[in-house]
C-alpha cells in the first residue's frame, strides 16, 4: 500500500474524531506471558471467558473471512492471534479492524480462545488503533538481508529479524550479569568525566571538542585508567566503570569509533591477579546469559572457563620463528614482519606487530599472552627478568580477536614520569602516533601514594560477538558507525 493511501486513512480517522496515534494503552499484558501460562490441549477448543487479556503489539499478518477476520499481534516477547467477529463488535468498529495495515500498532482486549488447531488466540472486545504506520513495514516473514539496510535503519532490521531482536535483548542481560558479577564482589563503580582536559590510558586519537565557556580544548576520553586510580589513590580499592570510549580512528569488523568498555582495578593484585578476574567475568557472564561457558564459533567449540592458559609472547614468537625477540634488533624484527613493518616502527612496535599478525589468529581458545613490550605500556610495571624490555603486562585473546588487557600498575610517580617522558620520545621519533600529552596531574597524585593495584579493561561489544556469533561488531552495535550513504539517485 502507498504512502499516500496510509495517509489518506489517517486524514479520515481524524475527520471521524478518532486520534491514530492516543496517549496510552496501560496495564497490558506481555504474550509471552499468556502463551506461557495456558496449555490449549488442557483448556480445549473454544471460548475461555475466565481469562481476559491486554495486549499491544504491532499487526503482522491479516485474513478475512466473510463475517470474521483474523490479525496476528507481535510484540517483544512473542506473537498471538486476534480475531475479531461483526456480530459481537458491531459493523462499524468491525470495519475498523478490517482496516488495519500491516505495520500497524494496535491494542486488543478480549478473551482467551482456542482455535480449532489448537492455538491461543485473542477473542477481541475492543481493538485501538495506538500508532497508524505511514510506510509499508519491511518482510516480516523472510526479514531484511541487505547489511547496508540493517545497519542504517537498525529500526528496520529489529522489527523484521527476530535474530537482531534476540542479540540486542542479549546485549542488555550481558551488560547486567557484568555488573551484578562485579557489586557482588564488592566492587564500586564510579564515574568519570567522558570530557576530559587531556586524554590517557591508551594509545589512540582521540576526537577533539571546544568548549565555549571555558574557552579551551577537550577531549572525548579514549580511556578511563587515569581517573579510576586516582580514585584508589583517595582511597578506594576495587573499582570500575562501564561505558562509553572514543577513538577518532580507523574502522573495521573488530573496530567502532565509539564503543563500550569495562576498566576495573584490583587493589593489591598483580597482573596474574587481574588476569583471574578477567577470566572470572567472562566466564561467569556467559553462564548467566547463556547458562553455558561453551560457545560455537565456525565451526569449533570454545570454551571460555578458567583457567585460561598463560603464555609468554616472548616463547610464542620464537616457536613461530625461531627469534627470540628480547635478544633481537630492530631490523631483525622488521625482516620477519615483511610488508606489515612501517619505517618509523621502533622495536616496541613491531613485536606488537608480530604479535597481532603471527600469535593471536591462531589463539581460538581463550589465551592470555603475558609479557608485552614495556613502550606499549607505559602505564604498567616492567617484567623483572626484561626490565627494559618487557612489561608485566597481558592480552587476552578468544577465537583470534583481542577482548580484554591489562597489567600491573606503576604507582611509582618518578618511574611514571620517566615513562611519560619515553613515550613522549617515542611520538616525536614517529614510532607512535599519540597527540596527547601525558597528564601532570596524574603522577602528581601517585606522589601522594597509592596501593599496588592491577587493572584491566574489556571490549563489551568484542565479547557480544564472541557469545552472540556475530562476525562483525555492526552486527551487536545496535546504531553502529556508518559512512555517508550515496544519494539515493547515485550508483
Amino acid at each position: 500500500m502507498s504512502a499516500e493511501e496510509r495517509l489518506a486513512k489517517v486524514e479520515r480517522l481524524r475527520s471521524e474524531g478518532i486520534d491514530p496515534y492516543p496517549f496510552s494503552f496501560p496495564n497490558r499484558n506481555r504474550i509471552a506471558e499468556i502463551l506461557e501460562a495456558h496449555d490449549p490441549a488442557e483448556l480445549g477448543e473454544g471460548e475461555q471467558r475466565e481469562f481476559s487479556y491486554r495486549i499491544a503489539g504491532r499487526v503482522t499478518g491479516q485474513r478475512g473471512h466473510g463475517k470474521t477476520t483474523f490479525f496476528d499481534v507481535r510484540d517483544l516477547t512473542g506473537t498471538i492471534q486476534a480475531y475479531a467477529r461483526v456480530d459481537a463488535l458491531g459493523q462499524e468498529a468491525f470495519d475498523r479492524i478490517e482496516d488495519l495495515d500491516i505495520g500497524d500498532l494496535v491494542g486488543v482486549e478480549g478473551d482467551l480462545y482456542v482455535t480449532k488447531r489448537g492455538q491461543l488466540a485473542i477473542e477481541a472486545r475492543e481493538c485501538t488503533l495506538l500508532a497508524k504506520a505511514l510506510r509499508d513495514p519491511p518482510d516480516l516473514f523472510h526479514g531484511i538481508s541487505d547489511p547496508e539496510v540493517r545497519y542504517r535503519q537498525r529500526e528496520l532490521d529489529l522489527m523484521a529479524n527476530e535474530r537482531s531482536r534476540e542479540i540486542f535483548a542479549m546485549r542488555a542481560r550481558v551488560v547486567a550479569a557484568i555488573r551484578e558479577h562485579l557489586n557482588e564482589r564488592g566492587y564500586v563503580e564510579l564515574e568519570t568525566p567522558v570530557l576530559q582536559r587531556m586524554t590517557g590510558g591508551a594509545a589512540a586519537r582521540p576526537f577533539k571538542t571546544h568548549h565555549n565557556a571555558l574557552d579551551r580544548h577537550l577531549y572525548l576520553r579514549i580511556a578511563t585508567e587515569l581517573y579510576l586510580k586516582r580514585a584508589i589513590v583517595g582511597g578506594f580499592e576495587n573499582v570500575y566503570e562501564l561505558g562509553k570510549f572514543f577513538r577518532n580512528e580507523g574502522m573495521s569488523p573488530q573496530h567502532n569509533p565509539e564503543f563500550t568498555m569495562l576498566e576495573w582495578f584490583v587493589s593489591g593484585a598483580d597482573y596474574h591477579g587481574v588476569m583471574d578476574v578477567a577470566e572470572g567475568i567472562v566466564s561467569d557472564v556467559a553462564e548467566r546469559v547463556l547458562g553455558t561457558t561453551k560457545v560455537e564459533r565456525d565451526g569449533e567449540t570454545i570454551d571460555l572457563a578458567p583457567p585460561w592458559p598463560r603464555l609468554r609472547l616472548q616463547d610464542l614468537i620464537k616457536e613461530e620463528t625461531g627469534v627470540d625477540i628480547t635478544k633481537a634488533s630492530r631490523d631483525e624484527l622488521a625482516e620477519i614482519a615483511g610488508e606489515d613493518a612501517e619505517p618509523d616502527d621502533d622495536w616496541a612496535a613491531l613485536v606488537d606487530t608480530l604479535q597481532g599478525k603471527l600469535i593471536e589468529p591462531k589463539l581460538i581458545q581463550p589465551t592470555f599472552i603475558i609479557d608485552l613490550p614495556l613502550a606499549i605500556w607505559p602505564l604498567v610495571k616492567p617484567v623483572p627478568e626484561h626490565p627494559q624490555q618487557l612489561a608485566a603486562a597481558f592480552d587476552g585473546i578468544v577465537a583470534g580477536m583481542e577482548i580484554t588487557g591489562g597489567g600491573t600498575d606503576v604507582n611509582d610517580p618518578i618511574e611514571q614520569r620517566r615513562h611519560f617522558v619515553e613515550q613522549r620520545e617515542r611520538q616525536e621519533s614517529g614510532a607512535e602516533e599519540t597527540p596527547h600529552e601525558h597528564d601532570e596531574e596524574f603522577v602528581r597524585a601517585l606522589e601522594y601514594g597509592m596501593l599496588t593495584a592491577s587493572g584491566s579493561g574489556l571490549g563489551v561489544d568484542r565479547l557480544m560477538m564472541i557469545l552472540s556469533g556475530a562476525k562483525t561488531l555492526r552486527d551487536v552495535i545496535l546504531f553502529p558507525s556508518m559512512r555517508e550513504a550515496p544519494p539515493a539517485d547515485g550508483p
